[in-house]
């Protein structure tokens, strides 16, 4: 049920090649990936797109230590060195695997630490797994043309936890299905989507965050007047002393559908500005769509006002 003989068939045969390719994944690219991605999402993704996900993965990480604190697990390498005899706190912890990496490079990175490791049951859920399912749906999000690299990864490191007898299956089910909620929940509230025609994110000329709203109808598209309205952004006070503004024609397609358009100040990179020179057209659409929309009672002010006159 919780994968023991997956674990113990991953692990049955252990050689050098197999020991450095579990290694990479799990003992530097678990450590290394966090910054890279973190760096390919700031300069190639939307703009706002790294603090969502820096969010997300600290939010999702101390999730997974406080599982760890209050439901603690062993890892596999426990049941090879002791079977089911009752674990405790005092008891020393182990390297497993990666013992044979010490030996291979002829240094001590992981036995003593591993050894000494205050917590040494926190097994389930694998952070390990959590952090890979997390970086591979942000980043296949943001350039979904990659996104059979992102899966090969999360394989990759699934198989070097259970080959380094660090983790069972139902570890990286329990870390992976805890990245999956936070990136959903992100995702659907405040994670901007990406534009794949751009490259960077100075090319942004507009943000748009979020999942969009079903059921609304705008009267831009014909609706039938049951749920109308503009994205909560569609018109932002840019300061004090700035006007309100408008989006350019892509976002304010986009707006009529229930997006919300996420302004900035006119100096912000990649983002509208209000004296963009343009937009006239638009604002002259948005005067002339305003105008069309006169409630009933303005109507019949206006007809008492014209019987009046006369």
């Amino acid at each position: 049920m919780y994968g023991a003989n997956l674990s113990n068939i991953l692990s049955a045969h252990t050689f050098a090649v197999l020991d450095i390719l579990a290694w990479i994944p799990y003992g530097v690219a678990h450590f290394a990936l966090p910054v890279i991605c973190s760096v390919f999402l700031f300069v190639f993704a939307a703009p706002g797109t790294l603090p969502v996900w820096a969010k997300a993965f600290g939010y999702m990480n101390i999730l997974g230590v406080t599982i760890q604190l209050i439901f603690p697990c062993t890892p596999p390498w426990y049941e090879k060195l002791h079977g089911l005899e009752p674990a405790h706190y005092g008891m020393p912890g182990s390297p497993a695997g990666l013992a044979r990496l010490d030996a291979l490079f002829g240094v001590d990175m992981y036995t003593t630490s591993f050894t000494t490791a205050p917590v040494p049951f926190g097994a389930f859920p694998s952070l390990h797994g959590a952090d890979a399912v997390l970086e591979a749906l942000f980043m296949q999000y943001c350039f979904p043309r990659f996104r059979p690299f992102f899966v090969a990864y999360v394989v990759w490191i699934a198989w070097s936890t259970m080959y380094l007898n660090h983790h069972y299956a139902i570890d990286l089910v329990g870390g992976g299905t805890i990245a999956a909620v936070t990136y959903y929940i992100a995702r659907s509230r405040w994670l901007p989507r990406p534009q794949l025609d751009k490259t960077t994110r100075w090319e942004y000329e507009y943000v748009e965050k979020g999942d969009r709203p079903r059921g609304m109808v705008d009267d831009l598209e014909g609706g039938n007047g049951a749920s109308s309205g503009y994205g909560l952004g569609l018109l932002q006070r840019r300061g004090d002393s700035d006007e309100w503004t408008l989006g350019s024609s892509s976002s304010f397609d986009s707006m009529s559908r229930g997006d919300t358009l996420c302004g900035s100040s006119s100096s912000s990179p990649g983002i509208l500005s209000p004296t963009t020179p343009d937009h006239d057209d638009h604002h002259d659409l948005w005067m002339q769509h305003s105008s069309t929309r006169v409630s009933p009672r303005e109507r019949d002010r206006e007809s008492e006002s014209s019987r009046t006159s006369r």
